[in-house]
């Protein structure tokens, strides 16, 4: 069995990287030449690290969560997680790229939007998500 807790916290984070998706997605759209000095920019940095912060050890928590559940077969879900962390690991390095930037243009984040890392992890997360509401 698995904590409501443990839940709360796979809830949070795969949330946190969505959002963090999104609000991409409207920030790119504004042909902003920087972060710096707006509420909007501000705004991107705070999304961009709380979904660096969900990724932070993504495949050993999903790794934790199947093991508390006992799905079967195990192999399965181990191999699946195998590639969300990959997944994980790519898109964080380049979100952390963004992040480590003086000034984030509205360019840099379409273009980190654009990465197939950022894409497939998204993809990933639907797909396991969907699979453990089965199991909850």
């Amino acid at each position: 069995m698995i904590s409501a807790e443990v839940l709360a916290e796979l809830t949070s984070r795969i949330n946190n990287i969505e959002e963090a998706y999104e609000y991409m997605l409207a920030y790119a759209s504004q042909g902003l030449s920087s972060d710096q000095g707006t509420d909007t920019g501000r705004q991107a940095r705070e999304f961009l690290g709380r979904c660096n912060t969900a990724l932070n050890g993504f495949g050993q928590f999903l790794t934790d969560v199947i093991e508390r559940l006992g799905l079967e077969p195990a192999a399965a879900y181990r191999a699946f997680i195998g590639v969300i962390d990959r997944d994980a690991r790519d898109a964080q390095a380049a979100l952390q790229l963004v992040l480590a930037q003086p000034a984030i243009s509205s360019q840099l984040v379409d273009n980190l939007n654009a990465s197939i890392h950022l894409r497939a992890l998204l993809t990933d997360l639907f797909l396991i998500d969907e699979v453990l509401k089965a199991h909850r």
